[in-house]
């Protein structure tokens, strides 16, 4: 019979020794992982100090002409361009800075006032994709390295799996109730939760080519535009109806003094900056507490003169949300947008779950037939 002694020294040569198998297996796994790390810290660096990143937002800029989907586009390439072989926190600071104010500054250009919690989470998704996308995908090469398999194919085939979600970040600036901005009720909510996941498992269950039985075609096409009427029922309102009224520049200070307490003023400014380029765009305000309209405005920082029946920019106060939103002294004011009444825009649910009803029933019946054709032979 073995002593005790003698069996606490095997047990700690043991360890010891799988111990240092564990070291060497570990640093032989990780040499993908430096070689890629390392390619991309060169791409990083040459970004950081050529400067291109600042060229890069200005060619999303010029070359989506104003359409704010095709910008949306650029910047998500350009996200998960910028966002390979970084950390999530560099990442996060990479992409919001050099890329988010492109969609705010575009959007703001085409009418489309998107909150900056939706630009960040959009850029900030496409960055964070990064980490699995080929050639570096980091999170790709740890995943084969586990497994044993390619790291370039297991990049590409997580790639597939995760790119169909990337339908989600669009929805973030398309429709804000996802992340719980401008939802009131308890129901409103429930109803933005319940109709988003629904459409999520709609556009999977598209590009997968099956739901109930294998789609057909015209099956793809019907659920995806019952996905995209579900997520953005607005888009169909807005072309019936359009989503704002222009009112005129004179009555701001009405508009102003009769908003809700903490709500936003859109108005559309016109003028010249100091590098003599016309500037003409739509901003937002915040309002804050109730007043009389010019001391509302002045809460975000404005101060305006209506001289020859044209309101003007009198002063801006420095470091405040006007300031931030780049109007200058001497702009105009050209007009006051206020939200149309119009009907709602749910109202469109219900077309889109008669069509997805249909489908049900086709396709469960389809089921049926093949089930018993599968018995019978």
């Amino acid at each position: 019979m073995r002593k005790t002694g003698e069996n606490i020294a095997v047990c700690l040569k043991q360890g010891f020794k799988d111990t240092l198998e564990g070291l060497i297996s570990g640093a032989r796994n990780m040499i993908g992982i430096g070689v890629a790390t390392a390619a991309a810290g060169i791409i990083v660096g040459t970004i950081s100090l050529t400067g291109i990143g600042f060229v890069m937002s200005e060619f999303v800029e010029f070359i989506s002409g104003g359409q704010v989907l095709i910008m949306l586009i650029f910047t998500a390439i350009l996200s998960l361009i910028l966002g390979m072989g970084l950390p999530t926190t560099a990442n996060y600071i990479v992409v919001s800075s050099l890329l988010a104010p492109v969609i705010v500054t575009v959007g703001a250009q085409s009418g489309l006032i998107v909150p900056l919690i939706a630009v960040h989470m959009f850029v900030f998704y496409f960055g964070i994709l990064a980490d699995d996308t080929p050639p570096v995908a980091l999170a790709a090469f740890a995943a084969a390295a586990i497994s044993g398999g390619d790291p370039i194919k297991t990049g590409i085939q997580g790639f597939m799996y995760d790119i169909r979600t990337a339908i989600l970040p669009f929805l973030f600036i398309f429709n804000t109730e996802l992340l719980m901005i401008g939802v009131d009720t308890w129901y409103h909510l429930l109803t933005t939760i319940v109709t988003a996941i629904a459409a999520m498992m709609l556009f999977a269950a598209a590009t997968q080519g099956f739901f109930i039985a294998k789609c057909r075609i015209w099956e793809i096409l019907a659920l995806l535009l019952i996905a995209f009427t579900l997520f953005r029922p607005g888009f169909w309102m807005d072309q019936i109806y359009p989503p704002l009224e222009s009112k005129s520049a004179s009555d701001i200070f009405d508009i102003a003094g009769k908003m809700p307490v903490d709500s936003q003023i859109r108005i559309r400014i016109m003028g010249e900056d100091i590098e003599g380029r016309e500037i003409d765009k739509v901003v937002m305000l915040p309002l804050g507490a109730a007043g009389s309209g010019e001391d509302r405005l002045l809460e975000p920082g404005l101060e305006l003169l209506i001289e020859d029946g044209k309101v003007i920019v009198d002063n801006v106060v420095f470091g405040s949300t006007a300031e931030r939103q780049k109007i200058d002294f001497d702009y105009e004011i050209a007009s006051v947008q206020v939200p149309a009444d119009r009907p709602l825009r749910q109202l469109f649910y219900i077309p889109a779950l008669l069509l997805l009803g249909l489908i049900v029933m086709l396709q469960r019946r389809r089921r049926r037939v093949d089930e018993a054709v599968a018995v019978q032979s």
